[in-house]
């Protein structure tokens, strides 16, 4: 799907999604569990591969709207009848990769094009070093992937550096073993928030995991219980980065946007608030209520290291491509093993709008005083993130832009467009 976006201004109240990190932990969790609900769940693509694996290791999912009601397999994962597909989902993958690692069966598991080459390498290597078997049909540490043969508790070396849903999907699973799992890193831990979530809802469900000198441990021996047996989502402060980005950059003089549904968490994307802040944007939280106020400025270039945030890379990025001065994104490296390396994808898609982009390795630097940006036909990549960023862009840029593949959206923010549409965005979709 294409969609057409010509230069608007954008004012009044919206919601921001459900956190698609915390609803993945939530369902796999669930799953982990007897039986358990999870309430104002992110219904999509991705979180819809981490249902199907639920499903494939024998529990029961049923939803109502954002209510998920699981039937779990207690902690004892079935095999699979058949290949569990994870589509785009590297999240899914890797969580579902641990879970696997507990079945005395083997479990494939594969995806699409972007996710066979991603890496898998150090999960593989800490599930066979538990004692389960792990691996690569290619040989090359990416999927497809064949695992199970009962991974034991015990301790592993894993990096840090390279993704941090290896550690989670070890304690998540290192929980229902005999013995637990300690995880000792051998590197610096980079997106390091995402851990504390993880560690966020396993505490939730009744889970013990801790921080240590070396890394991180989860006891043996536990059960997945919710107080309640009800767990509710918080709002996915990645999505709200390009609400806030277009207030910021498209608000309208006479009325702000209100972003309602942000409560605070362990999300480290809600640094996005200190950043637009920085870049000269006035933002109000109401913390007990949950909402946000954006006001539309002048915004001046920052530099922000993203190495615990690098799902804010291309929201930044767009609002570098708007502001005056230059904008670095620093220690930035980790962020092109995602979907498509975004480092590039922004540089170069920027580019195509007139921005003056320098990247490197580790550094992207957008010169947003010697940018003026014009409408153009750019690329998502097949990437959610990519695709909602260059809308941003687009509300400021002269002209029309048309934006391919803007259906993967769907991936994290389903109704991403009908939520521009409903601020005053001019959107055509294709």
């Amino acid at each position: 799907m294409d969609v057409r976006l010509s230069q608007s201004r954008v004012r009044g109240r919206t919601r921001a999604p459900p956190s698609k990190s915390y609803t993945h932990r939530a369902i796999l969790a669930a799953g982990y569990s007897d039986a358990a609900v999870v309430r104002d769940a992110l219904v999509s693509a991705d979180t819809k591969a981490t249902m199907r694996a639920v499903r494939a290791f024998g529990g029961t999912v049923e939803r109502d709207g954002q209510t998920v009601d699981v039937e779990g397999f207690d902690g004892r994962p079935e095999t699979p009848d058949n290949v569990i597909d994870c589509a785009n989902s590297g999240t899914t993958m890797r969580l579902v990769t641990a879970c696997a690692g507990l079945g005395e069966g083997l479990t494939v598991l594969t995806g699409d094009d972007s996710l066979r080459s991603r890496p898998q390498g150090p999960l593989l290597d800490a599930v066979f070093d538990l004692d389960g078997r792990a691996e690569s049909t290619r040989r090359n540490g990416q999927a497809p992937l064949v695992v199970g043969d009962g991974m034991a508790g015990g301790t592993v070396e894993i990096p840090g550096d390279v993704s941090s849903q290896y550690i989670t999907a070890l304690l998540m699973a290192g929980a229902v073993t005999d013995e637990g799992i300690d995880v000792e890193l051998t590197t610096e831990l980079k997106s390091a928030p995402y851990v504390d979530i993880t560690l966020e809802v396993l505490d939730d469900f009744g889970i013990e995991a801790t921080r240590t000198d070396d890394g991180f441990s989860v006891a043996g021996g536990q059960s997945y219980r919710p107080a309640g047996g009800e767990y509710s989502v918080p709002g996915d402060f990645s999505s709200i980065s390009y609400l806030l980005a277009a207030g910021a950059a498209a608000g309208a003089d006479d009325e702000p946007v209100v972003v309602e549904g942000a409560r605070p968490s362990a999300q480290g994307d809600k640094a996005i608030v200190d950043i637009v802040r920085d870049m000269g944007a006035e933002v109000e939280w109401d913390e007990d209520a949950g909402e946000l106020t954006v006001s539309v400025a002048d915004l001046s270039g920052t530099t922000v290291d993203v190495g615990d945030t690098p799902d804010l890379l291309p929201t930044i990025a767009a609002l570098g491509a708007i502001a005056d001065g230059d904008t670095v994104i620093e220690n930035c490296e980790h962020v092109r093993y995602k979907e498509t390396d975004r480092v590039t994808a922004m540089a170069e898609e920027l580019a195509k709008m007139g921005a003056n982009v320098t990247e490197q390795q580790d550094r992207l630097t957008i010169h947003g005083g010697d940018t003026d940006l014009v409408g153009a036909e750019v690329d998502g990549r097949g990437d959610h993130r990519i695709v909602m960023s260059l809308t941003v862009a687009a509300l400021v840029a002269d002209g029309e832009t048309t934006i391919s593949g803007a259906e993967h959206v769907d991936v994290s923010f389903p109704n991403f467009f009908e939520t521009m549409r409903d601020l005053g965005v001019d959107v055509t979709e294709d």
